[in-house]
């Protein structure tokens, strides 16, 4: 995927300055906000990612805009929470490379005070994160390396303790990152866990993957693409996704397509589809 300036202009992270990557990275495997990054048309992915990420768009041309499409909604649902239901901390985990409208920028732009912790197990995303999110002097963020499976990891580290108060409402952001995970490497549960340690008054904000709007055949060569670059991918129905808000109330619209989440009112039709659901849920 050429940056704007077209293919010899095209500078990757691998070649662009190898020195700077942190040692643990394997740059032969594809890893998820990798690929994410190089569908957003970002630079900060390898040979291993673009390989997928291209394969994504082979078996479904309109990814990348389905991509964007999931990334403005980030800020669509960042920014209900901040201004209408009063949130001032956010906990972002599987939160990719940083692009424009990160979750701090658009939280803290609604209100200075907002306190955002980030939650990636790549070490690239955190090295880009610290370098890049100067937060606000009235808020704080924070960046921990840390594995979606592992939440009892995550609510306990110093970091995340010493940014947000637990006993105050929080808001949960899983956006594209419950997909990775298989049904017996148990999602929900894992969701549950999480929401069950926050308080009343905080919030879970999802988007997924879907079949529902796609062909099967496009489904299944994206769904090979990724398996071959050692990536799993697993799309969901709604009614799957709803399952994910049991016990919570959904804001309105409720469990809708990414592009129909409250869009701006200037917003055009999308005659590419959708690929995600999204919706935000409010614990009682």
């Amino acid at each position: 995927m050429p940056q704007d300036g077209g293919p010899d202009e095209t500078v990757f992270a691998s070649v662009e300055d190898p020195d700077w990557l942190p040692p643990e990275i394997n740059t032969g495997v594809a890893h998820s906000a990798r690929v994410y990054d190089y569908l957003l048309g970002g630079k900060d992915n390898f040979a291993a990612d673009r390989e997928v990420g291209d394969g994504l768009t082979a078996a479904i041309p309109s990814m990348p805009l389905l991509i964007r499409d999931n990334r403005a909604f980030l800020g669509r649902a960042v920014g209900y929470l901040a201004r209408e239901a009063g949130i001032r901390q956010f906990l972002d985990i599987g939160t990719g490379i940083p692009t424009g409208g990160n979750t701090h920028e658009v939280a803290q732009a609604a209100a200075p005070d907002s306190r955002v912790v980030y939650v990636d197990n790549d070490p690239i995303v955190l090295a880009h994160a610290r370098a890049l999110m100067a937060s606000d002097p009235a808020g704080a963020t924070a960046f921990i390396q840390e594995d979606f499976r592992e939440p009892g990891k995550i609510l306990a580290d110093p970091a995340l303790r010493a940014t947000l108060e637990l006993d105050k409402p929080v808001a949960l952001i899983l956006v594209a990152i419950l997909h990775f995970f298989a049904d017996d490497e148990n999602p929900q549960g894992i969701v549950s866990s999480l929401v069950d340690a926050l308080p009343s008054g905080s919030y879970l904000t999802i988007t997924h993957l879907t079949a529902d709007f796609m062909d099967v055949d496009q489904v299944g060569r994206a769904t090979q693409a990724g398996q071959q670059g050692g990536i799993t991918y697993v799309p969901r129905s709604q009614a799957e996704i709803a399952a994910f808000f049991d016990g919570l109330d959904l804001a309105e619209p409720g469990v809708v397509p990414v592009q129909a989440w409250r869009p701006d009112a200037d917003a055009p039709d999308s005659p590419h589809g959708s690929g995600f659901w999204s919706a935000v849920g409010r614990k009682r």
